[in-house]
């Protein structure tokens, strides 16, 4: 069996400095995780970004990034094991 690696689209919430790296606070609807931007320079608070093993990869715009995030949740169980835990529901 070959795993499959997901990029998941989240938005950036804060971003900083970490070691000369500079990094994210990105938000994918609900669960946080610390993200390197090196990959996307341009973004800033509010962008989203497609984030593949904490990496953003790519930006992408918000309407593009709902649409992904509710395929997702459908997928039951697929996000946990890029995430580490279940994407919220939508409420």
């Amino acid at each position: 069996m070959r795993a499959v690696c997901l990029g998941i689209p989240g938005r950036v919430t804060e971003i900083h400095e970490d070691a000369g790296l500079r990094m994210a606070t990105v938000d994918f609807g609900g669960v946080r995780r610390e993200v390197c931007l090196a990959c996307t320079p341009t973004a800033s608070v509010g962008t989203y970004v497609i984030v593949h093993v904490g990496f953003a990869i790519t930006e992408v715009d918000e309407a593009e990034a709902r649409r992904t995030l509710e395929v997702l949740r459908a997928m039951a169980g697929a996000v946990e094991g890029e995430l580490g835990e279940p994407l919220p529901g939508t409420g």
